[in-house]
Parts: structure tokens; sequence; C-alpha cells
């Protein structure tokens, strides 16, 4: 049966490819989390030198996304994979612009903290830290559970968001307050609570992001989408 030989041998060739992929995929991943953190590292310390290592790695994060997007193209269009092989190809490509995104949120993140550096902090910074810590953990369990095909992983990323935007509200809550409080309106004042809300909303912007990730690894295992799931959960929830 040589379309059964054919098909059973192209499984076996797209299986490397996939390997390979997948190396690339965690490679920019682990980038583009290292770059959040230190974007973030780079206001806690004061760290200009650092924050500018952060905006210039970014093309080294989009030449990537570009060489996975031509490895998928090439593996297709070699292989001719199976259904279940070009589902996973297509979540690559849509996840590989949601790890280019989270880069741009680095760089976004690292240019605020050069504005910011110039003057002292306007508060101790406590939960600008744990939305990093949130949004970064997101991020890598979002991408094991695409690479393990883990969609009870993925489904519980995308509740760990809900807490990423209370801290993100209550940043801005507490910054619109120290705004108002200042009866000389400084206008240093204002600048410095504006920059620190930016941040929070760009570290807000990176669970979006994990969240899309956890959505396609879903979506390629259980060919379902998670979005309706979650909601449906929360609504029974608050209904008790």
């Amino acid at each position: 049966m040589p379309g059964r030989r054919d098909e059973i041998i192209g499984s076996l060739l797209y299986q490397e490819d996939r390997e390979k992929i997948l190396s690339m995929v965690r490679r920019m991943g682990n980038m583009v989390s290292e770059a959040i953190a230190g974007a973030v590292q780079s206001l806690e310390g004061r760290d200009n030198a650092l924050a500018d290592r952060i905006i210039e790695a970014d093309d080294i994060v989009d030449d990537l996304e570009v060489e996975i997007d031509q490895e998928c193209l090439s593996s297709i269009a070699l292989r001719q994979p199976l259904r279940k092989d070009l589902r996973f190809v297509f979540a690559v490509l849509k996840i590989i612009t949601d790890l280019e995104r989270v880069g741009d949120q680095a760089v976004n993140i690292a240019k605020r903290a050069k504005a910011l550096n110039r003057y002292p902090l306007l508060k101790p910074l406590i939960d600008i830290p744990k939305m990093r810590d949130i949004a970064t953990g997101m991020l890598r369990d979002a991408l094991t559970s695409f690479e393990e095909e883990d969609p009870a992983l993925a489904e519980e990323v995308c509740l760990r968001d809900e807490a990423l935007d209370i801290l993100d509200e209550r940043i801005f809550d507490e910054l619109t307050g120290i705004m108002a409080a200042q009866k000389t309106g400084d206008a240093g004042v204002v600048q410095r609570a504006a920059g620190l809300m930016w941040v929070s909303r760009h570290l807000a912007r990176v669970g979006d992001h994990a969240t899309n990730v956890s959505e396609r690894a879903y979506f390629m295992v259980r060919g379902e989408r998670l979005k309706p799931l979650i909601e449906a959960r929360k609504k029974a929830a608050a209904d008790k």
C-alpha cells in the first residue's frame, strides 16, 4: 500500500520538523519572558543600561519570528502534514505573533523605565513586580501547555488572568489617588504616575497574550474554543 507507506514516512519526517519548531518556539518564549523580567528590573534597579539592552534585543526576537514562520511554511510545503499536524503548525503561526507582541511590551516597559528613571520613584514598587511574576508565569505555563498538549494547564493559565487584571486596577486606583492629592498640580508627579500606569497596562497585556497562547494550545488538542468555557464557569461561580 504505497499511499499508506508514504503517509507513515511523511509523518515520521514531520516529527523531526515538529521538534525543531518546538525548540525554536521555546527559545522565543524564553527570550520574551526574560525581556519582560529584565524590563521591570531596569525600573526597580534604575538601570538604563539594562533597559537599552532589552530594547536592542527586540530585533533578535523579530528575526526569530520570521525564521519560525519560514520553517512552518517549508514544513507544510515539503511534508504535506496530516490534519492534526496542520493544526499544530497553524497554532505555532499564531503563537509566535503573540510572543512577538510580548517582546514589544518588554520594549515599551523598558522605554517607560528610562523615562521614569530620571526622577525619584513616586512610590515603592510592590504590585508591579507581582504583576511581572504572574505575567511571566502565565506565559511560561501557557507555552508548556502547548508543548505538552495539556488542556487542563491551558485552562488554569486563563483563570490566572483575573488576578493580573485586579492588580492593574489597584495600581490605577492608587496612582489616580496620588495625582488627585497633589494640590499644586505637580506635573512631575502626574508624569511619573502616568508612566507607572503604562507599565502596569503593558504587564496586563502580557497576560492577555499568555491567555491567547493557552487558547491556541487548548484548541490544538480539543478542537474547541476555551474562552466560552471559561466565561461559562465564571458565570456559574458568580450565580452561586
